[in-house]
Formats: structure tokens, C-alpha cells, sequence
């Protein structure tokens, strides 16, 4: 089963909030997940992002790979990809 990191949309209109998901590759945006690692909120100014740092490096570990975006927040989070 090949896994990716990335981003499910659970906000309301206009205000989006995002978790950041493990989840099957074929699996729909908002579809089937296998564990939440994190929350990313692109509108909150301060602490937009919350990320289960040792989580994630364990999916990474285990060969997930992380979409672009997700990418970019681990990083900011001190994960090395």
C-alpha cells in the first residue's frame, strides 16, 4: 500500500482548517485516512500549524510520502525529509 502525507479540508466556507492525514494513495482528498499527525490552519496568522513531530517521522520512516505542501509544513516544523 503506498501512503502519502497530506492535507484533508474539515473547515467551513470560507475558513478553512486542514488535518494533516496519512492515507492510501487512491484514497479521495476527504475520503478514508489511516491516522491524523497534525492540524494546518492557512488563515490563523500565529501557529497556523500543529504537527505530531515523532509521528511523522515514524510514516516517514515507514516510506510515506509527504504532498508538496505538507512538505514545506514539516519542515517548518524541524521534520527532515
Amino acid at each position: 500500500m503506498a501512503t502519502r502525507i497530506r492535507l484533508r479540508r474539515v473547515g467551513r466556507k470560507k475558513l478553512p482548517v486542514y488535518r494533516i492525514v496519512v492515507a492510501d494513495r487512491a484514497a479521495p482528498r476527504d475520503g478514508r485516512f489511516i491516522e491524523t499527525i497534525g492540524t494546518y490552519a492557512p488563515k490563523n496568522a500565529e501557529n497556523n500549524a500543529t504537527v505530531d513531530v515523532e509521528k511523522a517521522k515514524a510514516w516517514l520512516a515507514k516510506g510515506a510520502l509527504p504532498s508538496e505542501t505538507v512538505a514545506g509544513i514539516l519542515k517548518r516544523a524541524g521534520v527532515t525529509i
